[in-house]
């Protein structure tokens, strides 16, 4: 994706800290699944390489439920989930943009996502995408 900057961002206390490279107005996805409705997970997915942990990683804890495919990391100390491995994007993480410093991104797009009904709403979506190195859908 051309056009990409580096973001910075992490948990509310600072024990995470994170950057990735993502254009500055990023596609958000807002899942009404379960787990996600109840902690307002919206986010935006990059390809892992994009993506690159700075500093935190003895104080992330990871939640699993279900299919035990997302990875739903969170700040042990402050309890705040910065970023997550997506069930639908494996290969990339689900950054949510409410955790991004301010100052480098410029508009939110947001989309719903059928969590509830998610095996059927995974055919009909292109979030897959999103997490692939070359064929992420253009901003």
């Amino acid at each position: 994706m051309s056009g990409d900057v580096k973001h910075t961002g992490g948990c509310h206390c600072g024990a995470v800290r994170f950057e990735v490279m993502a254009p500055k107005s990023v596609h958000v996805y807002d899942c009404n699944c379960s787990i996600c409705a109840k902690k307002q997970n919206r986010h935006f997915i990059v390809p892992e390489s994009k993506f690159k942990l700075l500093q935190g990683a003895e104080s992330i804890t990871t939640y699993t439920f279900n299919t035990h495919q997302a990875k739903h990391m969170f700040c042990r100390v402050c309890g705040v989930q910065s970023f997550y491995k997506p069930r639908s994007n494996p290969d990339g993480y689900g950054v949510c943009p409410h955790c991004i410093d301010e100052g480098t991104m410029e508009s939110v797009v947001v989309e719903t996502f059928d969590g509830q009904n998610w095996e059927s709403h995974i055919a009909t979506t292109d979030i897959k995408k999103w997490s692939e190195q070359t064929n992420a859908p253009k901003q």
